[in-house]
């Protein structure tokens, strides 16, 4: 049975008086029980065709064409409806379940209580009873305290925990069809895995029907029963998921599937969209003897590494945040985010850190970087002790040593110009005489990471995520540094976008000798960028090693947990 008929549906949006094409004659079925996948990079309309099944989409979005037939309990069209109408499908018959949870939900509204708003709209019970249902709901969807779950703030709960709670939110009706917009995004691979299953138990238990929008292909083809393929807004191919994977016919296709990184190989480069679209190629054009390297070849090069001169060196480093304070604001207890680590660092080296959200990947990046506060040991930045530095005197090692975070937007000034926010560290540092010069080193560093001239004069907003990105890169680079922590810097990225980036990534490090601290959650990440991995855990370095060793004969069960999380 047809549940849903999508059918030459087209959108568009006014953007100062220009008409933007988001979705161009789009047409689809979805089937009763099954999992359809939306999936395509950024901007391929995939989210603007299921804010559209809702009539979500803000104001200057125009439906220009086509019809949404919805067919449970008779046949609708969801277009010609009236918004009152509608608010007895929404939530009740169809449901969203949003990307971002941080700005879905309300921040001054308990978890609880929003939930219980949902259910209250449709169905009629007391409060005892709302209540009840929505903690059932907490503990079914695996959230450990579901009563404390229930009165918490959005704030007070992890990524993982506040996207459970909006799968909650969208279930709490029990709907037919529920919208899944990259409900795990971002998210850590165990996490990630755990919430997949948590929607496949959902949908075998109350029968649910799926729309599953995402832009990696290796979740897809794990949970779903087909899919379709959007670019540009339009359809490029649809069908079961077995024969796009085996058999896929759109170079756009091959290039999604193919531009993820792998975990049982590395790649010097990875595949990137456009070598399938325009230059032709196929996979075995990469997966050779030239662009392999093979376990020998990587255990030279770690050795070669370890024979120079340390560049940085951390010793028994404990980072600790206040978990309870007094009245006076005195603490009472801590929390040890990082739990006396030590390790080197050489020049030139890649060194992977991997581990979930909570393990100190990120404190122990900022810890060496002087942006948080240790609360014991000591940093060794080409011999010199950088551990205690004031304000002042870490100065002149800002040149040396720099970050790259994992949000490219908060990283930037939304009202200062990229070109400026480029040359304002060179500025602050005197780097080159003068403004004419200091705006062509800029110029140069945004061809470096594949933007163009023009680019300087544009504002944060007028960019992807992935240009963005690039954007922060080159900034990083303006001081021509000798050692960059990234942090989490390609894990909110397109599989087609991250690649780049990735390999982006690995040419600057060739060509200007760079050494890399690489945070991630996402082993088959490490495996490509990186020589070395530690794997940490609850702020405890685990496991250590080549990335071939760690990943193909792993010793704790930890990091087999990792691997065995990741959707190929």
């Amino acid at each position: 049975m047809k549940l849903l008929e999508v059918k030459n549906l087209s959108i568009y949006f006014n953007q100062n008086g220009r008409r933007i094409h988001a979705v161009k004659d789009l047409s689809f079925d979805v089937y009763n029980g099954e999992i359809l996948g939306l999936v395509g990079e950024s901007g391929s309309g995939k989210s603007v065709t299921a804010m559209s099944i809702l009539r979500l989409l803000p104001s200057n979005g125009i439906i220009d064409s086509g019809s949404i037939l919805w067919n449970y309990k008779g046949s609708k069209s969801l277009l010609d409806l009236k918004e009152d109408e509608l608010r007895t499908i929404r939530l009740a018959e169809i449901a969203m379940i949003f990307q971002e949870p941080m700005t879905s939900l309300n921040p001054v509204l308990t978890c609880g209580s929003q939930v219980a708003e949902g259910y209250s709209a449709h169905i009629k019970a007391t409060k005892h009873e709302i209540k009840a249902k929505v903690i059932d709901l907490f503990a079914k969807l695996g959230l450990s305290e579901p009563e404390r779950v229930y009165r918490s703030y959005p704030h007070e709960l992890s990524g993982g925990q506040l996207q459970r709670v909006l799968i909650a939110l969208a279930l709490i009706c029990m709907p037919k069809l529920v919208i899944a917009d990259e409900p795990t995004t971002a998210l850590d691979v165990t996490i990630q895995r755990k919430l997949i299953q948590v929607l496949l138990d959902l949908k075998e238990q109350f029968g649910l029907t799926i729309i599953f929008i995402s832009h990696d292909l290796g979740l897809v083809k794990h949970i779903c029963d087909r899919v379709l393929i959007m670019r540009n807004g339009e359809a490029v191919e649809q069908n079961d998921i077995k024969i796009i994977f085996e058999n896929p016919k759109h170079p756009y296709t091959k290039g999604l599937i193919y531009s993820r990184a792998p975990l049982d190989v590395k790649l010097r480069k990875l595949p990137v969209v456009d070598d399938f679209l325009s230059k032709n190629k196929s996979i075995d054009d990469f997966m050779n003897d030239i662009n392999v390297i093979n376990n020998t070849e990587q255990d030279r090069q770690i050795d070669f590494l370890k024979n120079q001169r340390t560049l940085l060196k951390v010793e028994n480093m404990s980072v600790e945040y206040s978990k309870e304070k007094t009245w006076y604001g005195r603490s009472k207890s801590y929390f040890k985010a990082v739990d006396d680590i030590s390790f080197e660092l050489f020049p030139s080296e890649v060194l992977g850190v991997v581990g979930e959200s909570g393990s100190g990947k990120s404190s122990l990046g900022k810890a060496i970087l002087g942006l948080t506060k240790m609360s014991s040991g000591k940093v060794f930045y080409r011999d010199q002790d950088i551990s205690e530095l004031n304000f002042n005197q870490w100065k002149p090692y800002r040149k040396k040593l720099q970050i790259i975070f994992q949000d490219p937007y908060s990283a930037l000034n939304p009202r200062q110009k990229i070109g400026d926010a480029i040359v304002e560290p060179m500025e602050v540092h005197h780097l080159h005489h003068n403004t004419k010069l200091r705006k062509e080193k800029a110029i140069q560093l945004l061809e470096e990471v594949g933007l163009s001239p023009d680019h300087y004069d544009r504002y944060p907003h007028q960019f992807s995520g992935g240009q963005r990105q690039r954007i922060c890169i080159a900034r990083a680079l303006a001081l021509e540094p000798e050692f960059i922590v990234c942090d989490e810097a390609v894990s909110a990225l397109d599989v087609s976008v991250q690649a780049q980036v990735l390999n982006l990534l690995q040419d600057l490090r060739s060509k200007f000798k760079l050494s890399y601290l690489f945070i991630s959650h996402d082993l088959s990440v490490i495996n490509f960028i990186a020589d070395r991995v530690m794997v940490m855990k609850a702020g405890r370095i685990v496991e250590q090693g080549p990335c071939h060793k760690i990943i193909q004969q792993p010793s704790e069960e930890y990091t087999k947990e990792l691997i065995n999380s990741i959707f190929h």
